[in-house]
């Protein structure tokens, strides 16, 4: 449900709707993987919603490798936020009523970001929406206690929620065994002018060779292939949930390797050289990523196991870019 920008209900940043909005590009439906995960997805619309490019905050995807259970959940660091986009992040500790708290941040002009049941959120139609029960953290950018409305920042863009599922993620009662939500804020940072043009490529450039640094030492994916063969049996006997585990893994590397490459394509249309080889590298690990998903999906509603190879062709494009990247940034 929508409703106009002039009614009732305090908003972080003025004029927002969900109808009209329009998502980043990194999360247009011809991507391979138009979502990633909750944290970046939000924090890229927050900076798109406010005239900024997200892009910049994206070397931070250099860094993930696998984990032995699941790949790094891919973040961009608070203090790069700060010094790109005068977010300023901060935990709201929770002693009121939850959504006393979001009103008052709001009103502050302050985004509040929630971690809340997919559950009740429209935009997991087809997924989660009414359907399981999942976490996930949405940035409130507009609420309106009367009306029982919520905008909010989620996934690939921004939503609005009402009724039911407004009372429903704002329950008020604390029953026995409750326990608050882990909830941050994102204050401007005051009388600040963020980089734009080459200030801005100049300032994201500078963070990646720490992301760089963290990458592994060793492809990770002759160790991901292995702990695969040992996790396959389980997908198949349905002990693991396929939907779980391919978030864990291969949305993970594979949306994050996706925005390595677009970040690296933006610094190429910016004048920087060296980046070409890389991003192609990296795009083709997201590609074989989704469609390795889709043989998994396959296999796993068939009972079969899958040939691995496809594992081995992403080993070869990790090294072919990371080569090339450490020679970049050495």
């Amino acid at each position: 449900m929508c409703w106009p920008s002039t009614e009732a209900g305090p908003q972080a940043i003025p004029g927002l709707a969900a109808r009209g909005y329009r998502r980043h590009a990194v999360h247009g439906e011809d991507r391979a993987w138009p979502e990633t995960n909750c944290y970046t997805d939000l924090m890229v619309e927050l900076a798109h919603a406010q005239g900024m490019e997200p892009l910049a905050m994206l070397p931070c995807t250099l860094g993930i490798g696998f984990e032995g259970d699941q790949w790094t959940f891919f973040k961009p660091p608070a203090a790069e936020l700060f010094d790109l986009y005068g977010f300023d992040v901060q935990e709201l500790q929770v002693w009121r009523p939850l959504a006393d708290h979001v009103v008052e941040q709001v009103r502050a002009g302050n985004p509040v970001l929630v971690e809340v049941d997919a559950h009740w959120l429209p935009d997991t139609a087809g997924t989660a929406y009414r359907i399981e029960h999942s976490k996930t953290t949405i940035g409130v950018n507009r609420i309106d206690m009367d009306g029982e409305r919520l905008g909010y920042f989620h996934n690939a863009g921004y939503f609005e929620l009402s009724g039911e599922d407004f009372r429903a993620t704002f329950k008020s009662d604390r029953k026995p065994g409750y326990l608050p939500p882990y909830v941050e804020y994102v204050k401007p940072r005051r009388e600040f002018s963020p980089p734009r043009g080459a200030a801005l490529v100049e300032a994201s450039l500078a963070n990646a060779p720490a992301h760089l640094a963290r990458a592994p030492g060793e492809n990770p994916f002759p160790r991901f292939r292995a702990r695969f063969a040992e996790d396959q049996p389980k997908l198949v006997c349905k002990d693991f949930c396929f939907h779980e585990y391919s978030f864990a893994n291969l949305r993970q590397f594979g949306a994050c390797y996706e925005l390595a490459s677009a970040w690296l394509r933006w610094l190429g249309a910016n004048g920087v050289d060296g980046v070409d080889g890389p991003a192609a590298s990296l795009e083709a690990i997201a590609h074989g990523a989704k469609a390795f998903q889709f043989q998994l999906a396959r296999g796993v509603a068939r009972g079969r196991d899958l040939d691995l190879a496809p594992l081995d062709e992403m080993a070869r494009h990790w090294d072919s870019a990371f080569s090339l990247l450490r020679a970049r940034w050495r």
